[in-house]
């Protein structure tokens, strides 16, 4: 990435965070509170604590829209397995394994609940569980679990944004670690930027949003070069 370029498309974003057009994402700084208020893996009840977790009064798009409805499933899982869930999730958020891996491996793990899922519901017509896409899910557990190392995965949008940034080496398939690299380094820039930094925090409102360090920051830019 060419630091010119960085520094352009910042300065950009920066006049797109002081538009009228700048609360058009901000229902992801507000699921992020949710899920921060109420995670819990030690909940007695997994799937009523997830259920709680991942709520959001003006939009649902994250978890739920058409042909795509990871938290259902997962919510079913939970019901069926609570125990093997809670293990999955807590390999997934252990900071001490490389990030790439324990993605991959919460796929994996995914996979095989849906097969005993349908094991146990010989008439269902379950055949996804959702969260095989490319990471898109198992980016946001992480990213609302740890809003200051994580942001939201979106493949075309990162691949859109190394390119726009000058990279010459553009990941063919999904990199997740190269991803969570770039953004943390991108974050680096943006908090270094106070006027950039200062339209942000003007958006959020304290009652609704979180408030602290996040790395959606990163994800709101991707989706402002991607779509302009």
């Amino acid at each position: 990435m060419q630091l010119k370029l960085i520094t352009h498309h910042l300065q950009l974003y920066r006049q797109y965070l002081e538009s009228s057009r700048a609360g058009e994402r901000m229902y992801i700084w507000a699921s992020q509170r949710t899920f921060q208020e109420n995670w819990d893996l030690e909940a007695s009840n997994l799937a009523a604590m997830y259920d709680a977790s991942l709520q959001n009064a003006h939009s649902r798009r994250l978890w739920n829209r058409e042909s795509y409805e990871p938290k259902r499933i997962m919510m079913a899982f939970m019901e069926m397995e609570p125990g093997y869930v809670r293990d999955i999730f807590s390999d997934l958020f252990n900071e001490k394994k490389e990030v790439d891996g324990r993605a991959d491996r919460f796929l994996f793990y995914c996979d095989e609940l849906l097969e005993l899922y349908k094991e146990r519901h010989p008439n269902t017509r379950e055949n996804s569980h959702y969260h095989n896409d490319d990471y898109q899910m198992v980016s946001l557990y992480l990213a609302f679990r740890y809003p200051a190392q994580y942001t939201l995965y979106d493949a075309a949008g990162f691949r859109h944004l190394l390119k726009i940034l000058g990279s010459t080496d553009i990941p063919a398939a999904n990199d997740i670690a190269r991803f969570v690299k770039v953004m943390r380094t991108l974050y680096g820039f943006m908090v270094k930027d106070e006027a950039l930094m200062a339209a942000h925090r003007a958006r959020l409102k304290e009652q609704e949003h979180y408030m602290g360090d996040s790395l959606l920051l990163c994800y709101d830019f991707c989706e402002f070069c991607k779509k302009g």
